[in-house]
């Protein structure tokens, strides 16, 4: 760690409580409560006491607190002789793993959960060669002896119970694992196995559904086979049973799922816990297929779960298939050739190819001053936002807002959202005073979830009259539509522009990325692929060419032990 690291009054908190507990107080322990707070403050499941930690970044605040620099060795044994903290397995409020991991005891009970949850199905065979082979034929037929990652993928998920498919966006990992359900349930005979698919938010649910149900209408298909494919997809919340204030879930390791075969997809927006929780609610034969991108934004909450899988995939013999043909872009793409350089952490190159204007789907612009911001955004949002300005109906306006979109990695600041929507909304639908129809074409996203109402955090919906009265009108998972009087909406905000967090699981015709003409804490490589690769035909950006070479070389960096359990066989601690 080289950035001077600022402790929150949270932390600070934290760290004055185990210190107060502890039979054994020091200084050592109060800088590990607190380091470990802040570290899953930050997304990391532990705080790693290293040799490589730099002391000097720890704040002056604390002048009655001392850490000598560099002494892990003095720390590490400060805190073995802590009542607060023990090693693996101990029910201590801190876990210190031989590694030299500090953990919050939740955070590495998760990654117990997890690691123990994959590795016993990883290991666990479950088909016979001859018919595996015979059942691939039918459903992935070689294609002139080329190398078919899609019929991998299938292998993989039909000998294992765990399985990942990662692949960036057109790489047919929905059309991949509808072929293997029809496989598995061919497979299955008269015992047809009960097949559940989950994804982390609403928009992500509802992808999921229309992309199956696509590809299943793309199959010759029995229809007793065609009956067994699931017609529902949950958010992972409702699928466990959200407990709402009580917290936790009603389907745990006591009230298990009943599905034979769980599908998820988005799975790198499953933070640590989610995936704990998911592990736990499974039963023991139960099979899970994880679906994602490895590249994208790791979750808000802590963890890389899916990253740290597909890192470990080697050492740990995880069955892990990465998918990398698009079918949904060409050679001649520039959006495939540009986030294929952010991947690569290339930024002047990444820079070059924005800059050199060979590619007819991609646009790069600077960013412009002041005034001249706000004029050269209005005209683009009334060029991005024609369509759904003219809309005439509820299903108009949804679908027009699938076309376009406006992103920023920010939500306050000139380029933040607050004021992107804010500019959007005077631009598009300025307000008026005592008039009923000042609302009209607004676009709504959730912020929370409803149970009772089926609303659920990422949900987009559209302001429109319904005989008179505004409504807020929804897709259903089905394609139809349905509308709520704004009074009864969960929280939400204004949704012309969405940072890049809240547009993971969802795609967009063209995007309109909007970048500050600084270095946020924010921008990442991952974050600038997860926006690029929101839009399927066209791509505008506007930023400073400084600020985007440094995102692009700048790597989101999580802690974790989980790779180096799944490495390890669970058995490090």
């Amino acid at each position: 760690m080289t950035e001077q690291i600022k402790l929150s009054l949270l932390d600070r908190h934290f760290a004055d409580f185990i210190v107060r507990i502890d039979r054994h107080p020091s200084d050592e322990l109060w800088w590990g409560a607190a380091l470990v707070s802040h570290s899953a403050g930050r997304g990391h499941t532990c705080f790693t006491l290293s040799d490589s930690f730099d002391g000097s970044a720890l704040p002056a605040t604390q002048p009655q607190r001392r850490l000598p620099p560099g002494d892990i060795n003095r720390w590490r044994t400060a805190l073995r002789t802590c009542d607060t903290v023990g090693v693996p397995g101990a029910y201590t409020p801190l876990v210190l793993d031989p590694a030299g991991r500090l953990y919050l005891h939740r955070c590495w009970s998760y990654e117990q959960q997890v690691a123990a949850g994959i590795l016993s199905r990883s290991h666990a065979p479950t088909a016979h060669e001859d018919r595996l082979e015979a059942a691939l034929d039918r459903y992935f037929p070689e294609h002139n002896g080329e190398i078919d990652l899609q019929r991998s993928a299938a292998r993989m998920t039909l000998i294992h119970r765990f399985s990942v498919i990662s692949g960036g966006p057109g790489t047919g990992k929905t059309a991949t694992v509808a072929r293997i359900l029809a496989l598995l349930l061919d497979m299955a005979g008269a015992s047809r196995p009960e097949i559940m698919l989950a994804a982390p938010t609403g928009k992500a649910a509802t992808r999921l559904h229309q992309s199956i149900l696509h590809a299943v209408d793309r199959l010759s298909l029995s229809d007793d086979i065609r009956a067994c494919l699931p017609s529902e997809v949950s958010t992972i919340h409702r699928l466990l049973g959200v407990q709402g204030r009580r917290g936790g879930f009603s389907h745990n390791r006591s009230n298990r799922l009943t599905c034979d075969i769980l599908v998820v997809d988005e799975a790198s927006m499953v933070d640590l816990q989610l995936m704990a929780s998911l592990m736990e609610a499974l039963r023991d034969d139960a099979r899970l297929i994880l679906l994602g991108d490895r590249n994208q934004l790791a979750s808000v909450e802590a963890g890389a779960v899916l990253a740290d899988i597909c890192d470990s995939a080697d050492q740990a013999a995880v069955p892990v298939t990465q998918l990398t043909k698009s079918y949904r872009f060409g050679s001649e793409s520039g959006i495939a050739a540009l986030s294929q350089l952010i991947n690569n952490g290339e930024g002047s190159a990444a820079v070059e190819l924005l800059k050199a204007g060979r590619s007819p789907d991609i646009v790069w612009r600077t960013l412009p001053p002041g005034r001249m911001f706000d004029d050269a955004f209005a005209a683009a949002v009334r060029d991005g936002y024609a369509g759904y300005s003219r809309a005439s109906s509820p299903a108009e306006a949804l679908a027009a807002l699938g076309s376009f979109r406006v992103l920023s990695p920010l939500h306050s600041g000139p380029c933040g959202i607050e004021n992107l929507n804010r500019l959007c909304g005077n631009t598009l639908a300025p307000v008026r005073k005592n008039d009923p129809h000042a609302l009209r074409l607004q676009p709504v996203m959730i912020t929370g979830n409803n149970y009772e109402l089926g609303l659920f955090n990422g949900d987009i919906g559209v302001v429109m009259e319904n005989n008179g009265e505004q409504a807020v009108w929804f897709e259903t998972p089905e394609g139809g539509l349905r509308h709520l009087s704004p009074l009864r909406l969960p929280p939400g905000e204004t949704a012309f522009a969405l940072t890049i967090h809240k547009s993971q699981g969802s795609e967009f015709d063209r995007v309109l990325l909007i970048l500050p003409d600084y270095l946020s804490d924010v921008l990442t490589r991952e974050l600038l692929y997860t926006a690029v690769t929101r839009a399927r035909t066209h791509l505008e950006i506007w930023g400073t060419e400084e600020v985007f070479r440094q995102a692009v070389e700048r790597r989101t960096l999580r802690t974790s032990g989980l790779g180096e359990r799944l490495a390890a066989g669970g058995h490090n601690g």
